[in-house]
Formats: C-alpha cells, structure tokens, sequence
C-alpha cells in the first residue's frame, strides 16, 4: 500500500530522533510518487529546546528552500503523529491540503480545527482538506511508549499525552 510505503520513511525519521533523544516525530512530503523532503523533530531536549523544530516545519523548510515554485496543492504530508495546530496551520497556509498520519496526538493535535468556525480566511480551505489517520498507528505508538518510558526523556513527562500514550494497548 502506498500510504505504508511513505509512512515507513517517516518513521525512519521519527526513529533517528528517537536515537538523538529528541521527540519520536518524522515527516515525509510527497508528491505523485517521489517522497521530496524529510523531517524529524529538533530541539526537543536539550540548551536550545523550542517548539519551533517541529518535523512537518523542518520538512517543509527544506522542501520550499529548494523548490519554492512546486504545486503545494499536489503535496500530501506522512507525519507520524497527528500534526498539531502549528504544524497543521502552517501547512494549510502554505497551500497543502493532503495529511496522512499514523498517531492520533491526544494532547494537541490539530486536524480536528473547526475550520468553518474560524476567520474566512481558513472556512475557504475546509472542502479541500483530505485528512487520513492511523496508518502504521502500531509502530508510531511504540516509538512514542519507548520515548515516555525513558526517564532521560524530560520532553512532556507527565502530560496528558505521555499518561494517554503509557495506557495503549
């Protein structure tokens, strides 16, 4: 299946973070059958921690720095967590409309925005925006249990979504 096939980039991503100790999240940008940026989550843990590296962003960054002229619109982004509302926001701003993810993020995640409740500016985007949850959500959610469970690991220790993620089956 070709969703599998793009998601399992993402979590390559989401599993080299994990092995640099920052958050477990990898993106992929794809467009027809070319995956054409990667991203993983940075700064997450250490002196320069922000919530500005997220994977989507840095993805994103790289895609636009080398191909600014591209067909967003024919862009879909694999995230193996729910995008949240910075990540989703940024991406619908900048023209994607295609979102595929494997980790629902019960604490922030941003897909379910009420589009049509906001300002005209996103109500216009609503129709057009294909949302496909929990491909490969398995092996997501373990990377997810394998970064809460590390006590070295201080990035959301004890929030919702560490207490969400640690009860999964």
């Amino acid at each position: 299946m070709q969703h599998e096939t793009y998601m399992r980039l993402a979590l390559q991503q989401a599993q080299q973070a994990l092995a640099d100790n920052e958050f477990p999240v990898g993106a992929v940008i794809v467009a027809g059958n070319e995956p054409l940026a990667f991203g993983k989550r940075e700064n997450s843990r250490n002196e320069t921690a922000n919530e500005l590296d997220h994977a989507e962003i840095v993805a994103l960054r790289d895609l636009l720095g080398r191909r600014p002229d591209i067909d967003r619109q024919a862009l879909t982004v694999y995230s193996t967590m729910e995008p949240c509302l910075m990540c989703y926001t940024t991406m619908l701003l900048n023209g994607i409309r295609n979102f595929v993810y494997a980790y629902e993020d019960a604490m922030g995640g941003g897909t379910n925005l009420p589009l049509m409740h906001l300002a005209p500016l996103y109500q216009t985007m609503e129709p057009e925006v294909r949302i496909l949850p929990h491909i490969l959500r398995r092996e997501s959610l373990d990377l997810f249990k394998a970064f809460f469970t590390n006590q070295e690991n201080n990035y959301w220790q004890g929030s919702l979504l560490a207490e969400y993620t640690l009860t999964q089956p």
